[in-house]
């Protein structure tokens, strides 16, 4: 993976078919995607139940681009070799996961994956200040994790924006997760955001038998975001 601050869009496939993962990958890929997100979530951490490592691998074929893992599970540490066995290009844990996030980080790295760090809604920017040199990429919960489709909380722009200051010019992607839509898009990308997860707003109407819904939706969003960075330079 190369560094770049490009608008990426990375759709999340809690809201894809989940009988038929492998094909929901390939024709978001093929729709325009930049990324590929994965919620991990273990119903303790946070109040729902998803997918584990053997899912990530039996997708892993069906991913050319980028497999994002947001892991919403406590404890982490546990299962980081597992999900990077699995094909994690990037394993994202929370700050508030666990009592040893630098920890958690350095197994990240040494597992060879790239290592994200997830801030909820209610953590402050000031929690990345002693972790700067340990990550890839902040993602920026823009809804209490847990479930899809909830509404956008505005409060985070800001601090996306103070994120995007704190950050410089390190090459740290800034990850938003929650609410994206071509609503929502514009105003983090322009605080600083460069990676929008996106679940029911790409994969809403489409199907694998009508993957050119899919490519609307993507452009929809990504387009939005362009218009507000041009408006902004």
């Amino acid at each position: 993976m190369t560094f770049d601050r490009n608008i990426k869009i990375a759709p999340s496939i809690l809201s894809a078919d989940f009988a038929n993962f492998g094909a929901e990958c390939q024709a978001i890929e093929s729709q325009g995607c930049d990324w590929v997100h994965v919620d991990v979530m273990d119903g303790h951490f946070v109040p729902n139940l998803t997918f584990g490592p053997a899912m990530c691998k039996a997708i892993r074929p069906h991913v050319r681009t980028v497999m994002d893992v947001h892991l919403m599970i406590a404890p982490v540490d546990p299962y980081i070799e597992a999900f990077a066995e699995a094909g994690a290009d990037i394993i994202t844990a929370h700050a508030e996961a666990g009592p040893h996030i630098h920890r958690t980080l350095q197994a990240i790295r040494t597992s060879g994956a790239k290592a994200g760090l997830a801030l909820n809604p209610g953590t402050p920017a000031e929690a990345i200040d002693y972790l700067l040199d340990m990550i890839d990429l902040v993602c920026v919960m823009t809804v209490n994790p847990g479930f899809g489709g909830q509404k956008f909380i505005h409060s985070q722009v800001e601090k996306v924006r103070t994120l995007r200051a704190r950050i410089g010019d390190r090459p740290i992607h800034i990850e938003i997760d929650g609410g994206v839509d071509p609503t929502t898009a514009p105003l983090v990308v322009e605080a600083g955001a460069d990676v929008l997860v996106a679940g029911s707003a790409v994969f809403k109407g489409g199907s694998v038998g009508k993957p050119e819904v899919y490519g609307e939706n993507i452009r929809a969003i990504r387009e939005a975001a362009a218009k507000a960075l041009r408006a902004a330079a």
